[in-house]
């Protein structure tokens, strides 16, 4: 793979998971944390995770998971990456079974000073830098702070989430430079079923930064 890395997100069936491949996806998204209208469970990302190309990362998304809880369920659903998505200590992120993502929730308005205090906190981690909303893991429709996001990528792998479509991830990316993008509500027909045509035409709108 070479260039922008992107990530379908969200991902509950097989056939969503086909189709966020046949379009191009680098990564697919399992959200492991039962709070989601997106949930599925190990045993289904399991399932679904089998049927991929073995170059296609499954990643496994958590809220505030013990360590036990992270280790079995990368374990049992054959993760390539988890992705911690709640409060999660700057030690349980180091200590991950393999390698960590954590988002940092970044609002409109949120100052690179904020943003920066957040990110070293975590120094091993990519970076998901997703829209910060009050109560809210993901998912939400929002999008992130871009110019906080860019100060961030401009020092360590940065994957811009929060809020992408096919109509604006190209001003995002233009604007943050990001090592990779998430997208998830944005390609849906409704929460936890992808919409091919809208899946289709955020992987156009990508093509200029592969």
């Amino acid at each position: 793979m070479s260039g922008l890395r992107w990530k379908v997100c969200g991902i509950t069936n097989l056939e969503d998971a086909g189709r966020a491949v046949a379009a191009g996806a680098d990564a697919i998204g399992f959200v492991l944390w039962p709070g989601s209208p997106r949930a599925v469970s190990v045993e289904d990302a399991a399932a679904i995770g089998r049927r991929l190309p073995a170059e296609v990362w499954k990643v496994g998304v958590f809220v505030d998971p013990s360590a036990a809880e992270l280790a079995a369920s990368a374990e049992r659903a054959g993760l390539d990456f988890v992705q911690l998505s709640g409060d999660e200590t700057p030690q349980l992120c180091a200590a991950a079974p393999c390698p960590a993502w954590k988002a940092l929730r970044l609002a409109p308005g949120t100052s690179a000073e904020i943003a920066q205090r957040q990110a070293d906190a975590y120094p091993g981690a990519t970076l998901v830098v997703d829209a910060g909303v009050p109560g809210e893991y993901g998912g939400t429709g929002e999008t992130a702070d871009w110019a906080a996001a860019a100060h961030l990528a401009a020092q360590r792998p940065v994957v811009l989430a929060g809020g992408l479509r096919a109509d604006n991830v190209g001003a995002a990316i233009e604007q943050v430079r990001p090592w990779g993008v998430d997208v998830s509500s944005g390609v849906e027909a409704r929460p936890g079923v992808k919409d091919e045509d809208k899946v289709k035409a955020f992987a156009q709108a990508l093509e200029p930064y592969r």
